[in-house]
């Protein structure tokens, strides 16, 4: 029931159009409700009445057609054109509330839920289950009280022209209530493996597109097919595992629908036969029959479509209430620009509560404006220390502080506007070369966007694409190398002019001559600014302020270029030596 509740905040701004919409449809399906009396009228009050003439009853034949016309024409087209617009109003702007709010929460959820999570399964989720819960209402909301009130409306006629023969009309309706019962509760959950399934598939073609790269130079195309083969295969036998037990619902539901009318015939005409019935009154009766059981019957097929809508439902909850591995405490407040030091005290840090510590241990003091350089071995935990200082995720124990306060005391939105962070692997989004600097300020004019690019020696290979700026980069920027992908990343950030810079291996996809280039711009940027920088390559950060040499996720050294390299046995200089020997040219094979 509670999953119910959480539906209905989606629904409750629309309450009122809802209710409209089910007067427009009572008023839609109780028009043809009126047709079998026309017709029981037609039959024993003008075709076999006795006491009035051919010239009477062609008369008031007319009358009565003229009367329908109106009626089932006229009037019943718009209201049928209203009824169906306002419900496909009412579920279009449900599902548009219902995936921003879906957007939203995705937005908010950790970083740690993505690297554990298929984007396949979570796009799944998003597209496929959301749009099928809008038959809730559609369906659920709207349909079934349609119908439900066509059966009364139908059944009280019906009543009202023999009650013994509206009794034995319905004799089987507990069988239906049985029928539901049984074979919907395996529905339900077979729509819910399906859709699993479903995912399945999604997720690993999301997955092998994006490594396309990757299977054509391994010549992989046939171990993927035949592993893809595998996966469609599953989806396979849960599809048609759903479909045979849909198509034997059909069939069971279907089957004792058409014994009703061979009740009614075989009764009623016996009735007739005996002269305890009329004529107009059994055809009338039959043409209810058709009413009765045709709202049964989509109340049948709605039962089916909500299991599945239910189903989904179930998927898309499960995603809305995944937690939030971090917010932001109740009285955290909005960091301000300013020139911020960085402080971390005995900070130990792990990524799983069950894993082993990344950091252990960390004591380190960022004074506002200076360069502090990490480097080491890969897996020393040195962009996990960076990615601590943003709050991508929490520490364990210890103290981080930003600005002289603790990181946690301010809004994770202003703390990040506060930051620039340029990544070894930068993702462009799909759009322009403009749109993808213009992220770092959205509100940048073209001067600013201009100016940055420029700053990140970007200017001059932009204006030789073939639109400059407005040159599509394609999806992740495939259009474009990756020195040339970086240094619009590097853009972005200079556009941003935060006041605290996180270089994570920033230079590492660029050519010597790229580099080079960049480094120049990297040094503007980070003066005055508090900087942090992780390397590879230690020949880029010799400038640094402070070099601290990660080794297994403590700090195994600290210094300046000099004095580290003062001590030859230590880390930092072993590494700078060998970096030196594999950098001289070898001689020739």
């Amino acid at each position: 029931m509670k999953h119910w509740k959480t539906y209905f905040r989606f629904v409750r701004p629309y309450t009122k159009w809802i209710i409209v919409t089910l007067l427009i449809g009572m008023l839609k399906f109780g028009i043809p409700s009126l047709l079998p009396l026309v017709q029981k009228y037609v039959v024993d009050d003008i075709l076999l009445n006795q006491a009035i003439d051919i010239g009477q009853k062609v008369s008031q034949l007319m009358v009565v057609l003229g009367i329908t016309f109106v009626l089932f024409v006229i009037v019943r087209g718009p209201v049928e054109y209203a009824r169906q617009y306002f419900a496909q109003l009412i579920t279009a702007k449900i599902l548009f509330d219902l995936r921003n709010r879906l957007y939203e929460h995705l937005q908010r959820l950790s970083l740690r839920y993505y690297q554990n999570t298929k984007v396949g399964e979570v796009i799944s989720r998003f597209i496929n289950d959301a749009e099928q819960t809008k038959n809730i209402v559609e369906v659920g909301m709207m349909n079934v009280w349609l119908d439900t009130f066509t059966l009364v409306f139908v059944l009280g006629f019906m009543f009202y022209l023999n009650p013994v023969l509206t009794l034995v009309s319905i004799a089987i309706f507990p069988l239906y209530a049985i029928a539901v019962k049984i074979l919907y509760k395996r529905l339900k959950k077979l729509t819910k493996e399906r859709s699993a399934a479903l995912a399945g598939i999604q997720a690993y073609l999301h997955e092998r597109i994006q490594g396309i790269s990757v299977i054509r130079s391994f010549a992989l195309e046939r171990y993927d097919q035949k592993k893809f083969e595998g996966i469609n295969g599953k989806y396979l036998q849960k599809a048609m595992a759903h479909s045979r037990w849909n198509a034997w619902t059909f069939a069971i539901i279907n089957t004792m629908t058409d014994i009703a009318p061979l009740l009614v015939i075989g009764y009623g005409g016996y009735q007739v036969v005996q002269g305890h019935l009329t004529l107009g009154t059994f055809v009338a009766f039959f043409g209810y029959l058709d009413r009765l059981y045709a709202p049964l019957k989509r109340l049948i097929n709605s039962s089916t479509v909500l299991t599945q809508a239910s189903a989904s439902w179930e998927r898309v909850l499960e995603l809305l209430e995944e937690p939030y591995d971090m917010t932001d405490e109740p009285d955290a407040e909005v960091m301000t620009s300013g020139n911020h030091g960085i402080d971390l005290r005995n900070v130990w840090f792990k990524y799983q509560e069950e894993g082993t510590w990344v950091l252990k241990n960390i004591s380190l003091q960022v004074n506002p404006g200076q360069t502090v350089a990490f480097v080491g071995m890969s897996g020393g935990g040195k962009s996990s220390l960076v990615g601590l200082i943003s709050r991508f995720y929490d520490i364990q124990k210890g103290a981080l502080t930003v600005g002289s306060e603790d990181v946690r005391h301010w809004t994770m939105e202003s703390l990040r506007s506060q930051i620039g962070m340029v990544q070894q692997d930068n993702f462009l989004f799909s759009g322009s070369v403009r749109d993808n600097i213009l992220l770092g300020r959205p509100d940048a004019d073209e001067e600013a966007v201009i100016a940055a690019a420029k700053a990140a020696n970007a200017h001059d290979f932009i204006m030789e694409l073939p639109q400059g700026y407005d040159t599509e980069v394609g999806e992740r920027g495939v259009k474009l190398s990756g020195g040339q992908k970086q240094r619009i990343a590097i853009a972005r950030v200079f556009l941003k002019d935060p006041p605290i810079l996180i270089l994570d291996e920033a230079t590492s996809a660029l050519d010597l001559e790229s580099e080079h280039l960049i480094q120049q711009s990297l040094q503007q940027l980070s003066r005055s600014r508090t900087t942090l920088i992780v390397a590879h390559r230690l020949s880029t950060i010799t400038h640094a302020d402070l070099i601290i040499v990660m080794k297994n996720g403590e700090i195994a050294e600290r210094g300046t270029h000099e004095e580290l390299m003062a001590n030859p046995d230590g880390v930092y200089a072993q590494l700078y030596s060998i970096q030196n020997l594999n950098s001289q040219p070898q001689p020739a094979i």
